[in-house]
């Protein structure tokens, strides 16, 4: 599939074969704006609201799937896939709620600590 649809990004992915999130996930509502704004119509053959499950079905080759840039890597190493193409016009927020007001707690600290070095180097 990536050497089928990795030429011409994004255009090749006008009548690909598309797995997708759900529909109550706000990432899916920005995909498809964009792909609207592309004038870009994928085939939708999955809409899926577990993106492991997602992956899985695209490393079986079911169809081209999403994921965050920021740990492609990971997929591209867990699933034996390829990434066809890049966009930063599409994100996704996420976020870590606490009652405290300065976190404590060993396991929560590491964690935060971890996705600033990692995860938002770049911003």
């Amino acid at each position: 599939m990536a050497a089928q649809y990795g030429q011409d990004f994004p255009r090749s992915l006008n009548g690909a074969p598309l797995l997708i999130p759900g529909a109550e996930t706000v990432v899916r509502s920005r995909l498809q704006r964009w792909f609207a704004e592309q004038q870009i119509q994928p085939q939708i053959v999955g809409e899926f609201d577990d993106s492991a499950l997602m992956q899985a079905f695209g490393q079986s080759g079911s169809g081209i799937f999403i994921g965050p840039s920021v740990i492609a890597d990971e997929v591209k190493r867990q699933y034996g896939v390829e990434v066809i193409g890049q966009t930063d016009a599409v994100t996704e927020s996420f976020y870590a709620i606490s009652v405290e007001r300065k976190v404590k707690h060993p396991g929560i600290v590491a964690i935060t600590e971890g996705a600033r070095r990692e995860l938002f180097t770049a911003l």
